[in-house]
């Protein structure tokens, strides 16, 4: 009669997890690459102080300002480094 023991050994520890880094280039919508549309002429008629701080000075600014911030990540997207291909052996 012939007797078979078996067990797990603590020698033989499983490998450690295989870890991949990609990086990849963000992709932007093609609409964000389009200019904003042209201001609004300032109306002919006299506005009191208060009307132009509070609405039309206040409108432009904003609008410029989310501009100006459309086209510094458009630059940043475009300034980041194309992505290397990586080949599989």
């Amino acid at each position: 009669m012939t007797a078979l023991a078996s067990s797990c050994s603590l020698t033989d520890r499983p490998s450690p997890p295989v870890v991949r880094t990609v990086t990849v280039k963000p992709t932007l919508p093609p609409e964000v690459r389009q200019e904003s549309p042209p201001l609004s002429p300032k109306p002919d008629r006299d506005m009191p102080q208060e009307e132009v701080l509070n609405n039309w000075a206040a409108d432009r600014t904003g609008r410029n300002i989310i501009d100006w911030r459309r086209k510094a990540c458009i630059a940043a997207v475009d300034a980041f480094p194309a992505q290397e291909r990586l080949s599989s052996k």
